[in-house]
């Protein structure tokens, strides 16, 4: 059963995690990606998440380029550029991060590309758009968090903004990506035309806040943090983690007369809702945060279910994996890499009935298919040996490099 990108090929020339996480969801569905990389590897290979090396493979590479192919190639060569000139021509999608102006220099730009395969459709991904004030400032995911506005959206007045936990700028960009490429497939199938997708991570963090900012430019209601570590600045209180006697829980917006009874607070009995929920927001989490430390976060779960509060409690890593719903619904994948071993990482966010994603094959290593995909696209076995020789392409050494060395 193929997926239902079988068919397309994506030339993915994108580093670090917002345009391989991108392409890697279209290799999810089907499409053959192909990772062009210099001749030492992708810069993430070489940049160890959290520490966690591999054998041959970064953790962090590993988690973003399976289902590809790696085509190792310099492309400030003019014998590099005429190879992936030559790929595009066969491709439906090209997609690239560079920083402003590098495309050009490489010879890859829309408009060169455009000229060699017209249908193609052509994304760029940039932090801050492609022109502007901001173009050559660095687009990392701290950074676009902070700028975005969303770290005061969280958290206690007087303490300092927080980010997310995760490099939810580079989450969010590749997920808008991958949706862009789809949409600009759909339209080229029903036209003919290619184009020209451009997403940047300022706009794709902000148009995630749609809501939030809609309060604040349509209904005038100002961002203001509370003095409690209250979890939202738009909804009213209690909302927020908790800490129990055994761990911490996390309670949205109950009715008050129905949590006075689950804490035994008879105070909050006649108080309404949005009013008091707004107008006493420090007060009544204080007063829930006073009363959920003294049981364990079972027995409070236990009752806020009864009662249909929505409540749940605060997941570690392992409590995630181990948990039975991740279980039943498949959540994560596992395959065996021939240097990893078995691999065991998040799966798909999407289910399809008659064309599913699947893990056709792990990350590459650097280079490991430049010689299939040259042949495929008509390069001779001689023609590729000079290639090699020269310098220009890559192909998969023995004994590669060790992690976290790039050279």
């Amino acid at each position: 059963m193929s997926g239902v990108l079988d068919g397309f090929r994506v030339v993915d020339c994108s580093i670090a995690m917002a345009g391989p996480f991108a392409a890697q969801r279209l290799g999810d569905l089907g499409a053959d990606v192909v990772k062009v990389e210099p001749i030492t590897g992708e810069w993430q290979r070489h940049a160890s998440a959290g520490g966690a090396n591999g054998n041959r493979i970064n953790v962090s590479f590993l988690s973003l380029n399976r289902n590809k192919r790696s085509l190792a190639l310099n492309l400030k060569d003019d014998d590099g550029r005429a190879v992936v000139h030559r790929l595009v021509a066969e491709s439906d999608v090209f997609l690239q991060n560079y920083r402003p102006g590098v495309a050009a220099r490489l010879g890859v730009d829309y408009d060169t590309l455009r000229a060699i395969n017209p249908s193609l459709v052509y994304v760029s991904i940039s932090g801050y758009g492609e022109d502007g004030p901001y173009r050559d400032r660095p687009g990392q995911d701290l950074l676009l968090q902070a700028m975005s506005g969303a770290m005061l959206s969280t958290g206690a007045a007087g303490q300092p903004p927080q980010p997310a936990g995760q490099y939810i700028a580079d989450a969010v960009t590749a997920s808008t990506a991958f949706e862009a490429v789809l949409a600009a497939l759909l339209h080229r199938e029903r036209t003919g035309e290619g184009q020209l997708v451009t997403v940047n991570m300022l706009d794709a963090l902000t148009t995630l806040q749609m809501q939030e900012l809609s309060v604040f430019t349509v209904g005038g209601v100002p961002q203001e943090r509370s003095a409690q570590p209250h979890a939202h600045v738009y909804i009213r209180s209690p909302y927020g983690t908790f800490r129990t006697a055994d761990g911490w829980m996390v309670i949205a917006f109950p009715p008050l007369g129905v949590l006075s009874e689950i804490i035994d607070d008879p105070s909050l009995a006649g108080l309404d809702d949005e009013k008091a929920g707004w107008e006493m927001r420090d007060e009544l989490f204080a007063r829930t945060a006073e009363r959920i430390v003294t049981g364990t976060t079972a027995d409070w779960m236990a009752q806020f279910d009864r009662a249909g509060v929505w409540a749940g409690p605060v997941y570690s890593y392992q409590d995630l994996v181990d948990d039975p719903q991740i279980a039943h619904n498949g959540t994560f994948v596992e395959y065996d890499h021939p240097t990893e071993g078995r691999v065991k990482t998040p799966g798909f966010p999407y289910r399809f009935a008659k064309t599913p994603a699947s893990v056709r094959r792990g990350a590459p290593q650097t280079g490991e298919h430049s010689r299939e995909v040259l042949t495929a696209i008509g390069y001779d076995p001689a023609d590729v040996d000079r290639l090699v020789d020269a310098g220009v392409v890559g192909q998969l050494d023995d004994t590669p490099d060790p992690v976290g060395s790039p050279s």
